[in-house]
């Protein structure tokens, strides 16, 4: 693959053009800046990227943080409408304005001019914007701590941005990993949150992890189209504690299709989906316990059995969950299926 630098186009909104000019032109004792409305804003410290998959549609934002609970603070994003990365001395707001004006047909770029123009502290900001087109911006104002910078990619539809770092290499290496890994929007995104801490990453330590990935399109259930909204509040290994849970989203993911097509009565996909579940996180056994039912509700109860007797084994109480699932219509009344699955305690 070509060398990051031949690949990216800087932001005109402001990123540095190379990490040492960044660098340089920030002031590790620029004190935290009060707003017109007075309100103190606090350094919440960080790296992040923002990025748009042009094969999926898919939108993201990925953080890491040495501070508390940073999930609600940085990422923001919306289906069919785009993504927003706030940060530095953070003003929250950029989030819901900028994904306001993006819904509204304003590109990334032209939301965040917008926001920029407004905001008399921009100058300790660090914000990032994609929409639902691929158009991407990004600023790190003069007075972000330093190591600050970032990288914007018009052309792969992302930008990496950090401020507070131990070094200056921290989000060329987020971009490079960004562009190097295979896999989906989650595992590419949090690649890059991992090269950003190999670099060192925030200079005060690590505390807290998010990621956020919506749908290409709104389907006007915001609760289905977040494909992905985890967040680790405080942790010593934020990042890893982040990937186990996207490991277990993905097989709730599957758990969630199968439970769609029960709905419409469609077995086999259903019982494809929940074994797809279950291999991703085979010792969960809650997902190995639907899936056996599942298979009886398909008429398969003799593959139904082996399963149920180890969910059992693991976690006696799914057995007596058995008769209040008949009670409730969830599982068959057949008394001999019933005793059959019992059977297995």
């Amino acid at each position: 693959m070509l060398r990051l630098s031949l690949l990216i186009v800087l932001a005109a909104a402001g990123c540095s053009r190379r990490a040492e000019m960044s660098a340089s032109r920030n002031h590790a004792s620029a004190p935290p800046s009060a707003t017109a409305a007075g309100e103190l804003r606090r350094p919440v410290a960080t790296y992040s990227i923002v990025a748009r998959d042009a094969a999926t549609g898919q939108m993201g934002v990925a953080v890491q943080s040495h501070w508390f609970s940073v999930g609600p603070i940085v990422p923001w994003a919306e289906a069919g409408v785009g993504a927003v990365a706030t940060q530095s001395l953070v003003d929250p707001a950029y989030g819901p304005l900028g994904l306001e004006m993006m819904r509204l047909g304003r590109s990334a770029p032209d939301a965040l001019a917008g926001l920029l123009a407004s905001d008399g502290n921009r100058e300790v900001r660090q914000v990032a914007m994609v929409d639902a087109r691929g158009g991407i911006a990004a600023h790190t104002g003069a007075r972000c701590i330093a190591a600050a910078g970032c990288i914007v990619d018009t052309e792969n539809q992302f930008s990496c941005q950090a401020n507070l770092m131990e070094k200056d290499s921290v989000w060329p290496a987020m971009a490079d990993a960004y562009l190097s890994t295979q896999g989906d929007l989650a595992d590419r995104l949090l690649a890059a949150l991992d090269a950003a801490q190999a670099e060192g990453g925030d200079i005060r330590g690590r505390q807290s992890a998010a990621i956020l990935i919506v749908a290409p399109q709104s389907t006007g259930k915001p609760w289905a189209d977040r494909l992905f909204d985890l967040r680790v509040e405080d942790h010593p290994e934020p990042l890893k504690e982040l990937r186990r849970l996207v490991g277990v989203q993905r097989a709730y993911n599957h758990m969630n299709a199968g439970d769609l097509a029960m709905e419409h009565g469609d077995f086999e996909a259903a019982n494809r989906a929940y074994s797809q579940a279950e291999q991703l996180q085979p010792d969960i056994v809650e997902i190995s316990f639907w899936r056996a039912a599942t298979l009886v509700a398909s008429g398969k109860v003799d593959e139904s059995l082996p399963i149920f007797k180890r969910v059992f084994a693991k976690e006696p109480n799914w057995a007596v969950l058995v008769p209040r699932l008949v009670d409730a219509g969830l599982l068959t009344d057949d008394e001999a299926v019933i005793a059959r699955i019992l059977e297995q305690r």
